[in-house]
């Protein structure tokens, strides 16, 4: 039996084990399992790979995505940009290291939207954002960041608020907060949602619910809007081609 994984903690949600279970049954591969394993300090991380040495592939989620780092061999290229791993390879007795929300965000835009991308407000700074940042570089997409605080390349909510302006240089707004999700469905970003039109695209990371209160904000302006199970999707079957490549 291959064996694949996941590690995080807590583990109470997980998309990625309901996705490979219904994948593994839908597409008859009988000879593959996917587990959880909830560890409440990356140092158990070594403890589950002894325990199950035949594991080829696993699944990274929070609070660990950048803590695991130091116990992998080697790391992708945008990867190592990034400082995030979600998806290890194990090969060989190598640990390799990838960023496949990289992958699923920067296809999952590009299915959306086309090549010719709009410029991009990214709000928030966790480590969603830094794979969101590396793809939008990538495919070569002018961006400006959104937080608290201001920093460089990087403005706060209040400026946002004031300038009418940064709106109109920046029609796509890619949310990588988890403001919004189930059960706070009610919570947004403090954009000022008063200046969308229907020029303007919402990229929402949540998917729980499939529509937030960001998306509907930018649809009733006449805009379009998207939440991230598709992103999901896409970056799961990217983990799937990296553990059998």
């Amino acid at each position: 039996m291959r064996k694949f994984g996941l590690i995080g903690y807590p583990l109470t949600h997980s998309f990625s084990k309901k996705y490979f279970s219904a994948k593994f049954e839908k597409e008859s591969i009988w000879d593959c399992q996917f587990d959880l394993y909830e560890i409440p300090q990356i140092g158990d991380f070594e403890k589950v790979l002894a325990e199950n040495p035949d594991l080829e592939g696993m699944s990274v989620t929070i609070p660990y995505k950048q803590e695991v780092i130091p116990f992998l061999d080697e790391l992708d290229l945008a990867c190592a940009e990034i400082g995030a791993v979600n998806c290890i390879q194990i090969r060989d007795g190598k640990r390799r290291g990838f960023n496949t929300d990289y992958i699923g965000f920067k296809n999952s835009l590009t299915s959306w939207l086309g090549d010719i991308l709009p410029n991009a407000l990214v709000l928030g700074t966790g480590g969603a954002s830094k794979a969101v940042k590396v793809a939008l570089r990538d495919l070569g997409v002018e961006f400006l960041a959104v937080s608290r605080s201001k920093g460089e390349n990087q403005i706060s909510y209040s400026e946002l608020a004031n300038e009418p302006d940064f709106l109109k240089k920046y029609r796509l707004i890619i949310n990588t907060t988890p403001l919004g999700t189930f059960p706070k469905t009610e919570e947004m970003p403090e954009i000022p949602v008063e200046m969308l039109n229907e020029s303007h695209r919402v990229y929402d990371l949540v998917y729980n619910p499939a529509e937030t209160m960001l998306m509907k904000a930018c649809l009733e302006k006449g805009g379009k809007a998207k939440n991230g199970m598709d992103m999901l999707v896409l970056q799961a079957e990217a983990a799937w081609t990296i553990w059998n490549s």
